[in-house]
């Protein structure tokens, strides 16, 4: 977006859960740069402030709204449609959940073995001191930590009990992805405590890896949270390594394998490999470091002693799947998803030993995969290229790094080997291949589930959640509302997988497709709306029982030729300056009644351009070093303001003057006088009087005419009661 927005451009809009956690000044404290400018964007970590932003630039049309905006309708078969300028048509494919289903409570089953609730208590009661290192760090260790070693603790500081959430989450959902990936996720674990546990043991620096949630979540990525298998295998380019020299035998089964098999990882990592890691002595972690680690390694050993490895040939789950590919559907075209790596390639490798050909799996680590999407979908990816068209796939196997961005539609079956914890996820998928090309009258959407029902898995979850809450590891939304919409899918109800994330819409396509949906049932206001003058207003009700906040919608155009919406509630309180929100509010139907003005809808019109007016500065919040003048003084006018509000000394004077500093850069002669007075100590209300004299002579601040704002227009307004 930088190449076409200037880092300081007002954009109109601002990040606003970002403000409203840190508040606006210490925003400006923190980071120098205006509130709606891109520059502030980026300092959010809160999605909801990006899809604000990207709305306002993106074109983006969901299923959902292209439906109900832009098909017609099939009246022999009632089916929607999309017709292209050269007369073609495209249909709506019906999308039909389906579920394949496997017993998990079989006598000495796998999966019942699994599925016990011994072994969810005792992932739920591990420490995962790995995942929260900044827990175990000594308050007064033997040397003092070096510049570079209190860098790394700060930051092991940081990471908290957020880390371990998601690593306790990503072992349950290994766990319902694929026994073989749950069990050599423990193994890595395992031997990654004790690799831990033999460098406190000889007094050697403790290998520490990344510690950030992206390489636990598998939102962000598919493969392990640890690099201890792969880092084996690859050279420091990151090329593949002489495996012959390299590769060794990871599977433990018992502390002594596992110490052996420690130390010589730990010789790998501190050699090879070191500048994979970052380095810290032992003797900055605490005794009880050592003691969870070792705890840990063997509650999970005892899980794998009492499953020592996955047999193929028993596995209920993998046998549905490879019957659902040989028999059922041996002819078509199959995409399976999953959400893990090791899954993607347990799955291959066993569905090519049971005779299953034109078969590939792309993953996160996969050096091209969108080669692979061509040779699955060559016709919806315009592929003339005989070498690709001689190697068509029947089968592909991905994990989500394949669910966006690319044309599948040649295929008209998805299997979710895995279920995600978010039913979206599986939208998502559905729509990598109901897209515009899709030839089929169904896309048919398995989902594994356990024989005995939803349930299995719901109560999983809902006792990981649990666990999750108490410890105060991850904020955990309570669910269990949205568990009918598992079962939904369970009972395979038509149109569960239909819906999208309305609000992806961009506005500009949301906004125009109001007015066009208008114009389009009365031409007349084509006409009409651009005769309105300025300042028009009306009212609406809205339901008692809605969520919405009484107040005003005020629509204005600023000085800085800024369209701008905010939304005042009843109260005088800013509700929202979410453009969408507003716009969502502001809708109607033609034969809704207009209600009289409240008394109060000028006064609340009033407080929200002010409230406009207050953040709509031509170089807002540039106010320089924190050290510097301009700074400082403003940071002193706006307490003293504060602190005589609602006094005789709160005069419109003083505002001005405020606001002139925030706008405009102080003159050389401003900055001096300023400076030699709050070097004396000066009081705030000395302060206020003698920046306030310098605005009235002119003296303060550097403003040319040219930058003078223009006076600001309020467009319509809507009270909302």
């Amino acid at each position: 977006m930088r190449l076409f927005i200037p880092d300081d451009k007002p954009l109109g809009i601002r990040p606003e859960k970002l403000l409203r956690k840190i508040g606006e000044l210490d925003f400006i404290k923190q980071h120098q740069c205006s509130i709606h400018s891109l520059a502030a964007f980026e300092k959010s970590i809160y999605p909801e402030d990006w899809r604000d932003l990207m709305r306002l630039y993106l074109v983006r049309r969901t299923r959902t709204f292209i439906k109900e905006n832009y098909a017609k309708t099939d009246p022999k078969t009632g089916k929607k449609y999309i017709e292209f300028e050269d007369g073609t048509t495209s249909y709506f494919p019906d999308r039909i959940p389906k579920n394949v289903l496997f017993k998990t409570e079989c006598e000495n089953d796998q999966y019942s073995r699994l599925y016990s609730q011994s072994i969810t208590d005792k992932i739920n009661e591990l420490a995962l001191p790995r995942y929260g290192l900044g827990n175990y760090i000594a308050v007064q260790p033997q040397k003092e930590p070096t510049q570079q070693e209190s860098k790394i603790i700060a930051d092991l500081s940081r990471a908290g009990k957020r880390l371990m959430g998601f690593s306790r989450i990503s072992l349950f959902k290994r766990l319902e992805s694929s026994g073989s990936s749950f069990l050599k996720s423990l193994n890595r674990h395992i031997l990654r405590n004790f690799t831990y546990i033999y460098a406190l043991e000889n007094n050697l620096p403790v290998p520490i890896g990344p510690q950030d949630v992206e390489i636990l979540d598998s939102d962000y990525s598919d493969n392990e949270d640890d690099i201890t298998q792969n880092v084996l295998f690859e050279d420091e380019e990151g090329e593949s390594g002489d495996k012959n020299n390299n590769e060794i035998d990871l599977q433990c089964f018992d502390e002594k394998s596992c110490k052996q098999k420690a130390e010589l990882l730990y010789n790998i990592f501190s050699t090879k490999f070191k500048k994979r890691f970052r380095w810290l002595n032992s003797f900055h972690f605490t005794p009880s470091f050592k003691k969870n680690l070792l705890k840990d390694a063997r509650n999970l050993l005892e899980i794998l002693s009492a499953n020592p490895e996955w047999n193929p040939a028993k596995d209920a789950k993998l046998k549905s799947l490879i019957f659902l590919c040989k028999e059922k559907h041996k002819n078509n075209k199959i995409l399976i998803f999953t959400q893990f790596a090791d899954t993607a390639k347990y799955l291959e490798e066993n569905l090519k030993n049971a005779g299953i050909e034109k078969i590939a799996s792309v993953t996160g680590n996969s050096e091209n995969p969108a080669a692979s999407a061509w040779k699955f979908s060559p016709i919806s990816n315009e592929i003339d290229d005989k070498r690709i068209l001689e190697n068509e796939l029947r089968v592909l196997i991905a994990t989500d790094v394949l669910s966006e961005g690319q044309n599948l539609q040649d295929c008209s079956i998805i299997v979710n080997y895995d279920l995600p914890w978010a039913i979206i996820k599986l939208i998502q998928r559905a729509g990598r291949i109901d897209r515009i090309g899709q030839k089929a009258d169904e896309i048919i959407c398995y989902s594994f589930m356990p024989a005995e029902g939803i349930e299995k898995i719901l109560n999983l979850r809902g006792r990981v959640a649990q666990r999750l809450r108490q410890n105060a590891e991850l904020f955990f939304e309570d669910e269990s509302h949205k568990n009918s919409i598992w079962k939904d899918l369970y009972n395979e109800k038509a149109g569960i997988l239909d819906g999208d994330e309305e609000d992806e819409v961009d506005l500009g396509s949301y906004a125009y497709q109001i007015w066009k949906n208008a114009i389009d049932k009365n031409p007349k206001l084509k006409n009409i709306i651009p005769e309105i003058s300025p300042v028009s207003y009306s009212s609406k009700s809205i339901a008692v029982n809605n969520k919405l906040a009484e107040g005003v919608l005020v629509y204005t155009k600023t000085g800085d030729e800024n369209d701008m919406l905010t939304w005042v509630d009843k109260e005088g309180k800013i509700a929202t300056q979410s453009q969408l929100a507003i716009l969502k509010a502001a809708e109607c139907k033609p034969e809704t009644p207009a209600l009289p003005r409240n008394e109060k809808h000028h006064e609340l019109v009033k407080i929200g351009i002010e409230h406009i007016l207050e953040e709509e500065k031509s170089a807002g919040g540039q106010l320089g070093n924190r050290m510097g003048a301009r700074f400082r003084v403003y940071e002193r006018l706006m307490d003293y303001a504060a602190n005589i509000k609602n006094t005789s000394f709160d005069t419109a004077d003083l505002h001005k003057t405020i606001d002139e500093v925030y706008r405009y850069p102080l003159r050389e002669s401003a900055k001096d006088i300023i400076n030699r007075q709050l070097k004396t100590g000066i009081s705030n209300e000395s302060l206020a009087e003698l920046v306030i004299s310098l605005h009235e002579e002119g003296n303060l601040c550097i403003i040319s005419e040219d930058e003078l704002p223009k006076k600001p227009q309020i467009i319509c307004s809507m009270g909302l009661f």
